[in-house]
C-alpha cells in the first residue's frame, strides 16, 4: 500500500516523464514544484524538499523510483519505475496516473485529462485500459457505481487499499451530484487545456532555476 504522498510523488514523476522529457529524469526541486502545482491536482498539496527526499527514499526501497546519477552532473535526480514493477504500455500507465493525481473519476473525464499523456481516440479505447487494469492481479483500479443522476460508472485506483477508496466514493458523490455530467466533461477539458499551459510554464521555470544554479 502507498500513502498520499508516495501516491503524488509517483503520479508526478510519470506525468513529467511524459509532458516534459527534455527535464527527466527530475531533479528533488522540480519534482518538488510539481508535487504542489495547483493545477490538475486533487488534493493540492505544500509539500516541503525533505518530505519529498523522504518520500522517495521510500519508493527506491519499494523498487518503484530510482536514482539517476549522470555523468558530470552535480544534481542527483529521480524516475519512477512503474512501467516496470507492473508491466503497464503507455495508455495503462496514462489512465493509472490520471486517477492518481486527480482521484476518482469517469472514463469520459479520464479521456480529457490524459492530454499529452497518452490521446485515446475514445472513451471507449479509455474503457478497455480501465478494464485491464481492474482485471490486473493484484487489480489496480476499481470500477465504483455510478454517482447519483449520472449514467457513467466512476473509477478509482486501488494503490491506497480498498477503505481509503470508499471514503473518496463517499465524498465524490456528494460533491458530483450537484453536477451534471455534460458540464464536468467540459470543465475537465478546460482544466487539461490550462494544465497543459501551467506545465509549460513551469517546465520553463524549472529549467531557468537549474539553470541558473550552475552560476551560483
Amino acid at each position: 500500500m502507498l500513502d498520499p504522498f508516495e501516491i503524488r510523488v509517483l503520479a508526478v514523476l510519470a506525468e513529467k516523464e511524459a509532458l516534459t522529457p527534455d527535464n527527466y529524469p527530475l531533479s528533488l526541486n522540480a519534482l518538488t514544484n510539481g508535487c504542489n502545482q495547483l493545477s490538475s491536482r486533487d488534493p493540492v498539496m505544500s509539500l516541503s524538499e525533505d518530505t519529498v527526499l523522504d518520500v522517495l527514499q521510500r519508493l527506491v526501497q519499494k523498487r518503484l523510483a530510482t536514482e539517476v546519477r549522470q555523468a558530470g552532473a552535480r544534481v542527483v535526480k529521480y524516475e519512477h519505475r512503474m512501467r516496470m514493477k507492473w508491466s503497464l504500455e503507455q495508455d495503462k500507465l496514462a489512465v493509472l496516473v490520471i486517477l492518481m493525481l486527480r482521484g476518482i473519476q469517469t472514463a469520459g473525464e479520464i479521456r480529457a485529462r490524459c492530454g499529452r499523456l497518452h490521446d485515446f481516440a475514445s472513451v471507449g479505447d479509455v474503457e478497455q485500459a480501465l478494464q485491464f487494469l481492474v482485471d490486473k492481479y493484484p487489480p489496480l483500479v476499481a470500477r465504483l457505481a455510478r454517482a447519483p443522476g449520472t449514467k457513467e460508472a466512476r473509477y478509482a485506483h486501488l494503490l491506497s487499499g480498498e477503505e481509503i477508496v470508499e471514503q473518496q466514493e463517499t465524498a465524490a458523490s456528494f460533491s458530483g451530484s450537484v453536477a451534471q455530467p455534460a458540464r464536468q466533461d467540459r470543465v475537465a477539458q478546460l482544466e487539461d487545456e490550462m494544465a497543459q499551459l501551467r506545465n509549460e510554464i513551469e517546465s520553463l521555470k524549472t529549467m531557468f532555476d537549474e539553470f541558473r544554479r550552475q552560476f551560483e
